[in-house]
């Protein structure tokens, strides 16, 4: 699409009422046009590529390159216009306030959009305690065989209690990031996703590549010093979750398909996906934490704080409970740490398609659409990818 035909459709828009841009798309389109004629920034990440194929930002621009911002702080360190200069550029901040509103704007059902403003760090724990609360006070008085759980809730039940919530998280992900990105595809060439393009994005998503501040060093902390601390805690998150995804789909396999139920213990290889996945994701979480409650407000959006907090919190206890519960296998209090995992992973399933989770699937959708827009000639003539 040429700048000419884009400027168009914008006017049309907003002479149809179709986009009135909220305060933070309008201030984000602002900076954009500072950074546009500064271009310092310009090999810092993927942001600043695809700003330059572009003289006006339209909504789908900019929700497009606001889920390309991994918020690594760079460009707000770098900048000369940043606070407290007249321009106040501060990418980092706009971006980060714009991703949040996406979230809300994509979530299906669309009413439960604003439980993204809601779903924070009190709501995330208090959930998970509830229903640990629940199923503790469901198996009491109930005899258990030493190391086997599933005497205390029959794995049939678990199934028809965590796969339809499961599900339905999987589903309101699917469609809510399939609006976005048929919303962004015409901003991003229109052209159809190719197997380069897939490669490319998928070897950028797995290595966390724009989280190392364009220049290797990583992320900047509120002092200017550069750290690569937040992407070694996001890849020990990442790849934690997926061990323990793995694991629970290996058990899977082993029940239904080779007759081996549970439990399970070393060496098996659910177990060992499961011990390795929840120490990394123990390590990774505890670190993010940390990490997120010392950085400076300025580099994100301090009202989406609670939520990355819940988050958080709750991947922590979900790790944390299930090294517990494989512990004390043959202790007491096996059931207490089983009533407090359980609890964790349902209150996560609850709340995933309105939680932070999403911003790890509307970032991949941008990364894709940014593969395949960066292998299309510019339309502008102006900077490179």
């Amino acid at each position: 699409m040429t700048s000419l035909q884009q400027l168009t459709q914008e006017a049309k828009a907003l002479a149809n009422g179709q986009w009135a841009p909220t305060e933070a798309e309008s201030e984000t389109a602002r900076q954009l046009q500072i950074c546009n004629a500064c271009r310092y920034c310009e090999g810092f990440c993927a942001v600043f590529p695809a700003m330059t194929r572009r003289l006006s930002f339209a909504q789908a621009d900019i929700h497009f390159m606001a889920n390309l911002c991994h918020n690594c702080g760079a460009c707000l360190h770098a900048c000369q216009y940043a606070p407290p200069h007249d321009f106040a550029v501060n990418i980092p901040k706009v971006m980060a306030q714009v991703r949040g509103q996406t979230y809300a704007q994509y979530a299906w059902p669309a009413p439960l959009g604003q439980l993204y403003q809601r779903n924070g760090l009190t709501l995330s724990l208090a959930l998970a305690v509830g229903l640990a609360l629940f199923l503790w006070l469901a198996q009491q008085g109930q005899a258990s065989s030493t190391g086997n759980f599933y005497s205390i809730f029959p794995h049939n039940l678990l199934v028809s209690m965590f796969a339809p919530v499961f599900l339905f998280a999987v589903l309101a992900l699917a469609l809510g990031v399939r609006r976005f990105w048929q919303d962004i595809t015409p901003a991003t060439s229109g052209t159809a996703l190719t197997a380069p393009a897939a490669a490319e994005a998928t070897h950028d998503v797995l290595r966390l590549k724009y989280l190392d501040g364009g220049h290797g060093e990583g992320c900047n902390n509120a002092d200017d010093e550069f750290t690569l601390a937040r992407r070694r805690a996001h890849h020990l998150t990442f790849y934690g979750f997926m061990l323990c995804f793995a694991a629970t789909s290996v058990a899977t396999l082993y029940h239904y398909a080779l007759n081996l139920p549970a439990p399970y213990d070393l060496p098996s290889l659910p177990k060992l996906l499961g011990v390795v996945g929840g120490i990394s994701l123990t390590m990774g979480t505890a670190g993010l934490f940390k990490l997120k409650l010392q950085r400076h407000p300025e580099q994100g959006d301090a009202a989406q704080k609670p939520m990355d907090l819940g988050f958080i919190a709750l991947l922590f206890l979900i790790s944390v409970s299930g090294l517990g519960l494989w512990l004390a296998r043959s202790h007491a209090s096996m059931p207490t740490w089983l009533a407090v995992h359980l609890g964790a992973v349902m209150a996560l399933f609850a709340t995933l398609p309105y939680n932070k989770f999403a911003h790890g699937i509307f970032r991949t959708a941008s990364l894709l659409r940014h593969a395949v827009e960066k292998r299309q000639p510019n339309p502008i003539g102006l900077g490179s990818d």
